[in-house]
């Protein structure tokens, strides 16, 4: 069944970048198909599946629970978001910048490539 077409890639990047600042496990992880890949750019593979996926994020969020990605900027073309975030682990942590590149099919990210 496919998703509504009012549902953007626009609204499934930001809905999950809302989930993530929020450290809402559930809601974050429902924005994600279950076979997603995620990829560093032209490398290789560090998760594959839902499963893998929420266990890494529940790891993420126990260990910086003050994490927080600013999003810097956002292009949408086409089914793909390339996010620009500077991401702080705590209020003292020194940021750092990444690239996320989702790829979105029926409202669903189904691959995240990260540029670091």
């Amino acid at each position: 069944m496919s998703a509504p077409a009012c549902i953007s890639p626009f609204d499934v990047a930001e809905a999950q970048l809302e989930a993530y600042n929020a450290q809402d496990l559930d809601g974050h992880c429902a924005c994600f198909a279950d076979n997603i890949v995620v990829a560093d750019l032209n490398g290789a593979v560090t998760i594959s599946g839902i499963a893998a996926y929420r266990a890494k994020y529940e790891q993420v969020f126990a260990d910086f629970p003050q994490n927080h990605a600013e999003l810097l900027n956002r292009i949408v073309v086409g089914n793909n978001v390339i996010d620009h975030e500077r991401v702080k682990r705590s209020p003292d942590a020194d940021p750092f910048e990444v690239a996320a590149i989702y790829t979105i099919a029926d409202a669903k990210i189904v691959r995240v490539d990260f540029v670091k």
